[in-house]
């Protein structure tokens, strides 16, 4: 009898065991655990979706850690979402602020061992995310509403399934294995319209960079590494010069700055140094996996190359290569710093234009942000000497956001694309890929796939709105409104607004980190409402009775009356009075903020749908 008993249990188990073998199904898996894809699974996860994050090497954060890139581009005013948590956790970490104020291109530096540790502790503390390290995806295929996903699992092969796929590896390997369309390297300005970009496309794309981790051993100690192979100094003798191009020509010759420039701290440094400094030029996108990595061995050689000259050259010997974070044979990251990837076509294609002036054209897609930036748009091209001239300082270009579409590919249901494969221009993606913009990019990328999941609708067609409202329940940001901050009680009800152009921010260019300001406490006039409301309710467009008088209460009432016919001073008043208790009558004089919170409360503009160009899909027409 008992022999019967283990039999069956025998049976039993094996059976369960083979078949969790052969195939595992998630509703949503996430293809590379970087910076957009650890994003996207804690968004996911968070939402009770049942996630799986594949990783190719051991670490979370992608180019925050694995690549070594810890420091921070931009979004420092504008911190939102899963960003704003990770910047927490480092405030936390390292006691404030002012601790992680170390180096001079940044607000926020981190050591990468940290900065892995903290995505880690976040991913383990969700009960829906799976994370399998030390994995390369292979293959991809969809059939009956289901992708079968073939990844080698620690050497051995292992199937899983998904209704949603994300690619969030760095250079688009999803969608290279996938053969989807997309463009590599600049395009031609004759056909993007961009009137900064060249008039025939190429296939070149930004420098590379193998970033080193140095630490400062002490005066005394002499770190220097043996001569690297095909060293020659004449390479890196202008490393030091600091002078800025659009200033002056003369040198500017400071090899501290140089150091500082990614000071991390415990005396470390990032070396991340384009002049004269460790990027290469260097195109990999078509590669395989093995040629790709046989290629990168160079840009390795390369980074110690200049390590050598800092050390022999330039007398840093006491800096050698840090021995407490990278867990590799030669301490060097995992992965290089790729700043550009393929781009696919997606149901929304970001150009120049749409960054410089994005209130003035056809496609409004403005309205449909899912993720913001501030950085300018940065290309580095100095190692190839077939790159065209690019001033990126010439374009002009505000803060931004990114609209849905990019990260949804054309005739490709099921399938989300992030980190720097999203559907933008070359130019653009200068600053689409920096960090803070890839980590909400990467959130937004689980809001789209939650939202598929829960209404079972494919990617084309689920709502917009939705999908940003998810994110701004998380505290992240739609729009880019640097003066009302997600810590406010009414930031939701701002972006929201904003997202319907009724009130638009205003744009400028501002040194390393650009802006868009709502500028809450103005007063509006009775024509900027009506001009406002118009583009969202067509019938308002026959009424000539807004002036340039200051909006009062007793105004917009009757507007309102127009679009919603039970609305009373008294309920405007009642508005007033939960923003901030004081005395208001139909003569009060309302601004920009106040005006906002009372139309998404009484109208609620935002919940009228829009397309991918950003056109309302339905009107509220009386």
């Amino acid at each position: 009898m008992m022999f019967k008993i283990f039999k069956i249990f025998f049976i039993l188990f094996s059976s369960s065991h083979f078949v969790l073998c052969q195939h595992v199904d998630y509703p949503v898996i996430i293809i590379g655990g970087g910076a957009s894809g650890i994003s996207a699974g804690i968004h996911s996860a968070r939402s009770g979706i049942k996630t799986l994050i594949i990783e190719e090497y051991q670490w979370l954060g992608g180019m925050l850690t694995s690549a070594g890139v810890s420091a921070f581009d931009g979004n420092h005013r504008i911190a939102g979402g899963i960003w704003k948590e990770f910047r927490d956790s480092l405030y936390r970490h390292y006691g404030g602020p002012k601790a992680v104020e170390t180096g001079w291109v940044s607000n926020t530096l981190f050591e990468p061992s940290i900065g892995n540790r903290i995505f880690g502790g976040i991913a383990a503390k969700e009960k829906n995310l799976t994370v399998i390290y030390k994995s390369i995806f292979l293959s991809a295929e969809k059939k009956d509403e289901k992708w079968t996903i073939i990844i080698n699992e620690n050497g051995v092969e292992k199937k899983y399934t998904c209704t949603i796929l994300i690619d969030a590896t760095e250079t688009g390997e999803v969608c290279q294995e996938l053969k989807l369309p997309a463009d590599i390297g600049m395009d031609s300005g004759l056909l993007t319209g961009e009137s900064w970009a060249g008039d025939k496309a190429n296939d070149i794309v930004q420098d590379l960079t193998y970033v080193v981790i140095l630490k400062d051993y002490g005066k005394g100690v002499n770190k220097t590494i043996p001569k690297p192979e095909g060293y020659n100094p004449d390479e890196f003798k202008c490393c030091c010069d600091n002078k800025d191009p659009s200033v002056t020509a003369q040198p500017n010759i400071d090899c501290d700055k140089m150091m500082t420039y990614g000071k991390l701290p415990n005396g470390k440094y990032m070396i991340n140094w384009p002049a004269c400094g460790n990027d290469i030029y260097m195109n990999v996108l078509n590669d395989d996996r093995k040629t790709r990595l046989e290629r990168l061995k160079e840009a390795k050689l390369h980074t110690l190359r200049y390590v050598y000259y800092m050390q022999k050259e330039l007398g840093f010997k006491h800096l050698g290569i840090a021995d407490d974070e990278y867990p590799t044979d030669d301490l060097l990251p995992f992965i290089p710093y790729h700043r550009e990837s393929r781009r696919i076509n997606g149901l929304a294609r970001l150009q120049a234009d749409h960054l410089v002036k994005p209130f003035d054209q056809d496609k409004k897609y403005y309205r449909n942000g899912i993720a913001v930036g501030d950085y300018p748009i940065d290309h580095h091209h100095k190692k190839n000497p077939e790159a065209p001239e690019l001033h990126f300082f010439n374009i002009k270009a505000p803060s931004y956001n990114i609209p849905m579409g990019s990260l949804i590919p054309q005739n490709t249901e099921g399938l989300i694309v992030a980190e720097k494969s999203i559907s933008v221009s070359n130019i653009v993606n200068g600053a689409t890929r920096l960090q803070p913009v890839v980590l909400g990019i990467g959130q937004a990328a689980g809001a789209i796939a939650v939202q598929a999941i829960k209404d079972n609708t494919p990617l084309s067609k689920i709502s917009i709105r939705k999908v940003q409202q998810q994110l701004l329940n998380s505290g992240a940001y739609i729009m880019p409104y640097i003066d009302v901050a997600s810590s406010d009680k009414y930031f939701a009800a701002v972006q929201r607004i904003g997202a319907t152009g009724i009130l638009k921010g205003t744009g400028l260019t501002y040194k390393w980190a650009n802006q868009t300001w709502f500028y809450p406490n103005k007063v509006l006039s009775e024509y900027d409402l009506l001009d406002g409301l118009r583009s969202v309710y067509p019938h308002l467009s026959e009424r000539r009775d807004g002036s340039g008088e200051d909006l009062k209460v007793v105004y917009l009432m009757n507007l309102l009356k127009t679009i919603k016919p039970e609305t009373e001073s008294k309920d405007i008043i009642k508005i007033l009075r939960e923003i901030k208790p004081g005395k208001y009558t139909e003569n009060t004089i309302l601004t920009r903020y106040q005006t906002a919170i009372i139309l998404d409360t009484l109208i609620d503009p935002f919940s009228i749908e829009t397309d991918h160009d950003g056109n309302f899909l339905k009107q509220e027409i009386k």
